[in-house]
């Protein structure tokens, strides 16, 4: 039975099935390493003195992934682990990483991921962070992952960061450091539904000279859960930011977006948007001519806002 429910988060947090062997990979199971394997190109060693590994990527690699998934089956079980991930110059890779919970006691089950990225020149990453939790025991799953980017000269980061379910408490924390015409963009999507809280933080200091930045946030808020967002942007050169924030609330859900842009030199050009609205009744209404019921209507509606 375990295997299984690990064999299925895998699937759904890093897309890794049990004939999986390409590329470096490093599998972390109830606190413990349980998979591990390097590339030519990509390095995956364990740390000295603290939990977690380093990823060093060789300058000018192209087109390897290399997936750190962490799953946790144990109730009760609390886990942090330190990861760092070197990219080379001019290397264009991408790192799946992501976190299931399965916990089907009455304890809190909990992981705490602090992952710092150092991004070379011209290099380019792209990284997919994915939280599932699920499990019929009355036990929390508490994801609390914090998320480091420094960029080099002209490198660039696209980052998917999606929670899919199931988490029950979540604080996120993002910030970023870019150097001159270095680019990042940020998607990030979250969904809760019963009492489950999430909050998200994030810095993002523009410093080099054509640099900039995109951050895209969308949730939807069912139920009694809550979701705080504070996405910072600050322009200390001639740069560009848009950070852009969408929520669908419903049911008694509530939302805070609380954007803010920071201007330390006269030619940064900073946007920020925020909306927070329910369902529009047309669509449902369309939806339902087509044959499909309210529920129906509004899982499409909203597997198309999360997409």
């Amino acid at each position: 039975m375990t295997d299984n429910i690990v064999s299925s988060l895998l699937k759904k947090i890093a897309g890794m099935d049990e004939a999986f062997s390409a590329g470096a990979y490093n599998i972390r199971e109830n606190g413990e390493s349980v998979g591990r394997q390097s590339t030519e190109n990509i390095i995956i060693t364990p740390k000295d003195g603290k939990p977690g590994i380093d990823i060093k990527v060789m300058p000018f690699t192209k087109g390897e992934t290399a997936h750190i998934p962490v799953v946790i089956t144990d109730t009760g079980r609390t886990d942090t682990v330190y990861n760092d991930f070197y990219i080379g110059e001019g290397a264009d890779v991408v790192i799946v990483a992501g976190c299931g919970i399965h916990n089907s006691g009455c304890e809190t089950s909990e992981h705490d991921g602090v992952h710092k990225f150092f991004v070379g020149k011209n290099a380019r990453l792209k990284y997919i962070e994915k939280h599932y939790g699920e499990g019929g025991g009355t036990g929390e799953r508490v994801l609390n992952p914090t998320t480091s980017v420094s960029l080099s000269e002209g490198a660039s980061c696209e980052m998917e960061m999606v929670q899919i379910g199931g988490v029950d408490s979540s604080v996120r924390e993002t910030d970023a450091s870019l150097d001159a015409d270095a680019k990042l963009i940020v998607t990030e999507r979250l969904m809760t539904h019963g009492s489950q809280t999430v909050k998200s933080d994030m810095l993002i200091n523009l410093n080099g000279s054509g640099s900039s930045a995109q951050v895209i946030s969308r949730s939807v808020a069912k139920d009694e859960s809550e979701q705080v967002f504070n996405p910072v942007a600050v322009g200390n050169c001639d740069c560009r930011a848009h950070i852009q924030c969408d929520s669908i609330i419903m049911d008694n859900a509530k939302v805070r977006s609380i954007p803010e842009i920071s201007a330390n030199h006269s030619d940064a050009q900073i946007v920020h948007e925020a909306a927070i609205g329910r369902i529009n009744n047309d669509q449902i209404l369309k939806l339902q001519t087509l044959g499909m019921t309210v529920d129906e209507a509004e899982k499409v509606i909203i597997d198309g806002f999360l997409k």
